[in-house]
């Protein structure tokens, strides 16, 4: 379970805000703190979600951007990096346990489902925004589990596959997805991107992240084999971003009651680990800031009572102040935030940049309207920012296992992924497996007619010939055909265009 972008001090405003509020003064994670993650990038102190989640994911340090795939060498590296691997794909755990054990896997976000740490898990690329890339290699992974946000990203060749694989595929409706008692594969989308923040979320319309995590378990745990589940409260991170204090705490109070979830579910089933650690720090958020003096003598109604009467995002008042005539802003904004502006706000509102800042991990710098709503926000309040941006301080970490044997102390991303291979039981290395699924086509065809179609740039397929035999290998999936007949690989082909290589299973040489 991944809170991305969650520092420390999100926990402790979560506590108070939590108690503030009358809902008592305990996480559901809290009963099961065991240390901290150091999270880094292969490069640089301070990681994104894209390697820091892929460390988790494989075990093996990458760069800023990078999607389970081995890194270039760097000046910077903190570690040996070995340089005869760069661009090839790394495996993840969550394809070796489906492969090797048979279980049944699944991924539960609010992001959009092709979004950096989902992909982390479920894709390889050297660069996270290459959706076209990313979103087929999760389709055609024939994952049992997908819930979360990105129906824009569903093409038609993925439809199809899905149908082919007997994927129930259910798109903006809740009670069909948490009605669903089939034994198939389900993927579950809301949105066209993102889901909403869960405090602008229509309880009606949009599942919460528990409710697709008890979903989720349910469906999993169907399998006899066992399941590996990663749930993502994506969007702690983007609300850090725009250092917007009652979302943030909002956010994590949600992710926290998918924990609630999870742990009651891992401790009655009594034969599964859990562990929890964001991928990295954001925005390095503060309970009292400089500008805020005699912090400490400060009342929990003074610190607290701000933050509490605020019922939407900054993002979310945004979309409403963009149709409101200005001579209402005033109203409007006391509506949502029990806040009376001033004249001074007021023309600050009205003179924001274009209204919209259309890149979200820049809303907490930029002179948007979503930033300006903020500045208003925590001038009331006492809550600091040393950033928008991601922090390299380690993150908290708690884990669950039936036995008693969790990680404990300060660990390394890297030791994370070591400890989920331990508890996953598997026979070989995740490197041991990348070397059997993602090896260069030159090598597994070594001596064959080989050569690169690429009438659909998105989507180059290899041509093997031998003989009277011909594959044609598509990338980004598990399907090829040979000599026009379809058949289904075992593991996702990537394509990686800087060196022009297909990498895929040397057992596809037998084929020929």
């Amino acid at each position: 379970m991944i809170p991305d972008g969650t520092s420390i001090g999100v926990y402790s405003a979560a506590r108070w805000f939590k108690y503030y509020n009358g809902m008592g003064d305990r996480l559901h994670v809290d009963p099961y703190l065991t240390g901290t993650v150091t999270s880094f990038s292969s490069n640089a102190p301070i990681g994104d979600s894209a390697p820091t989640g892929s460390t988790y994911a494989t075990g093996v340090l990458q760069q800023i951007g990078n999607v389970a795939i081995y890194p270039e060498a760097s000046e910077n590296d903190l570690y040996p990096v070995d340089a005869s691997r760069t661009w090839q794909p790394a495996a993840t755990i969550l394809e070796a346990v489906k492969m090797e054990k048979n279980k049944s896997v699944g991924l539960v976000v609010t992001s959009e489902f092709a979004h950096a740490t989902p992909a982390d898990f479920s894709a390889h690329h050297y660069k996270r925004n290459q959706y076209k890339a990313i979103a087929p290699q999760m389709a055609y992974q024939n994952l049992d589990v997908m819930f979360g946000g990105g129906n824009r990203h569903i093409t038609p060749d993925i439809r199809t596959h899905l149908t082919r694989t007997g994927t129930t595929l259910i798109q903006d409706n809740k009670n069909e997805l948490l009605n669903y008692n089939g034994n198939g594969k389900v993927w579950g989308l809301f949105q066209e991107g993102a889901l909403p923040y869960n405090i602008d979320r229509n309880p009606e319309k949009i599942p919460s992240l528990a409710e697709m995590t008890n979903k989720a378990l349910e469906i999993l745990s169907k399998n006899p084999n066992g399941f590996f589940l990663m749930v993502e409260g994506s969007q702690v991170d983007w609300a850090a971003h725009a250092n917007d204090v009652a979302t943030i705490i909002d956010e994590y109070l949600a992710f926290d009651e998918a924990v609630g979830k999870v742990m009651a579910f891992a401790e009655k089933d009594g034969n599964t680990a859990v562990v929890i650690m964001s991928d990295h720090g954001n925005s390095g958020l503060s309970i009292g800031s400089r500008e805020c003096a005699g912090a400490s003598k400060l009342s929990l109604e003074e610190l607290f009572g701000a933050v509490s009467k605020i019922k939407i995002s900054a993002s979310g008042l945004e979309s409403i102040l963009i149709e409101t005539k200005p001579e209402a802003f005033k109203t409007v904004f006391k509506q949502y935030t029990g806040i009376d502006i001033t004249d001074e706000e007021l023309a600050m509102l009205h003179s924001s940049k274009n209204y919209k800042e259309s890149d979200y991990t820049q809303v907490g710098t930029s002179e948007n309207l979503a930033h300006n709503i903020v500045k208003i926000m925590n001038a009331r309040s006492c809550f600091g920012f040393t950033s928008g941006s991601h922090t390299g301080e380690e993150v908290l970490m708690a884990a669950y296992h039936p036995q008693g044997d969790v990680p404990r102390g300060n660990m390394r991303s890297i030791e994370i992924n070591q400890y989920l291979q331990k508890v996953s039981g598997l026979e070989s290395s995740l490197e041991e497996l990348s070397d059997r699924i993602f090896v260069k086509h030159n090598e597994v065809f070594k001596g064959m007619n080989c050569s690169i179609n690429r009438d659909n740039p998105d989507i180059p397929v290899l041509m093997v010939k031998k003989g009277r035999n011909r594959l044609e290998i598509p990338a980004f999936s598990s399907v090829a055909k040979k000599n026009g007949k379809p058949f289904d690989i075992g593991s996702v082909v990537v394509y990686i265009d800087k060196n022009e290589t297909f990498y895929l299973p040397v057992s596809l040489a037998d084929m020929l």
